[in-house]
């Protein structure tokens, strides 16, 4: 009989060390810096051995824990494996695709029926979720998110990029201070997207600042943690957004937002098509992000 330590000590060691950090693993699991330390503590004294030294401002890993960790990494994708083919082989028709709800609702839905027709024997599960999934506790086997496309252990990619214009209702083109010019905007609220840890996500200030707009503030308006909610709040007249107007093609078909000025900014940002590397070709996975391909290829210009 094999005689192992918890398995959640073992993950938290794991995370820890190719981290170096408590609050970087502990972010990853899902749990507190001080629970991955309490974890790792209760591994070392299990082990009688220290695994890390504990400077001031940082942490090491010991000759031993140098020695352990590929190997520890090692076994916890491969009993990972071993659970996922348990659960999920390749003959199983369920695919779970995690989105962001803006980009599921007003995006990936509306095409879902052609993705059905192709692949008859599929049937997608929808995770709409702000937050970042973990593959293989939440059973996702694709993801769609915006970001810079460097994930570990996830192959990802590119979809599109995140370019983004000012869009709003059409009765702001009109009135007592119609959006002629990007100046106008100082007569109209802003509405802004709270991309949490996001790094060089569109902004208003950014836009006004790339486009060299003096005499707004790119602080005012309304701020919402969820993108159609500034979607929503732009056609009903509330402000202007920044959004990609792939997101707001309906709406754009529709009359029910404009683009006020055509002045594209060029984030740095992606939308990235993710995977885990060992299961991006399984054939299921491989399907989707094939469709998912097609589909973008209708709508983006050659």
């Amino acid at each position: 009989m094999r005689k192992l330590p918890p398995l959640n000590a073992l993950r938290a060691f794991e995370a820890t060390g190719r981290h170096l950090s408590f609050s970087k693993a502990a972010k990853e699991l899902f749990v507190t810096p001080a629970a991955v330390s309490q974890q790792v503590r209760g591994l070392e004294e299990w082990l009688s051995v220290p695994l890390f030294r504990r400077l001031t401002r940082e942490i090491r890993l010991t000759e031993a824990g140098q020695k352990a960790l590929p190997l520890m990494t090692e076994g916890l994708d491969r009993l990972a494996e071993g659970v996922s083919r348990l659960t999920d082989d390749d003959e199983t028709g369920i695919l779970t695709v995690s989105a962001a709800p803006t980009f599921a609702a007003k995006w990936l839905v509306p095409r879902l029926d052609s993705f059905n027709t192709r692949y008859p024997d599929l049937s997608v599960r929808l995770d709409a979720s702000l937050g970042l999934v973990d593959f293989e506790r939440d059973g996702v086997h694709v993801g769609i998110r915006l970001g810079p496309g460097k994930y570990p252990g996830l192959r990802a990619d590119k979809l599109f990029d995140e370019n983004v214009v000012p869009a709003c209702s059409p009765s702001l083109m009109e009135g007592d201070h119609p959006l002629a010019a990007p100046a106008d905007l100082a007569h109209h609220r802003l509405l802004h997207v709270d991309w949490g840890d996001l790094r060089d996500a569109p902004s208003w200030q950014r836009w006004l600042g790339h486009f060299k707009v003096d005499g707004v503030d790119a602080s005012r308006g309304a701020v919402f943690t969820i993108e159609n909610l500034a979607i929503q709040a732009a056609i009903g007249g509330q402000g202007v957004m920044l959004v990609n107007p792939i997101i707001i093609e309906a709406e754009l078909a529709a009359g029910t937002l404009v683009m006020p000025f055509d002045m594209v900014l060029k984030s740095n940002t992606s939308v990235w098509v993710v995977a885990p590397e060992r299961t991006a070709d399984r054939p299921k996975v491989k399907a989707f992000r094939d469709w998912i391909y097609s589909e973008v290829a209708k709508i983006l210009p050659e």
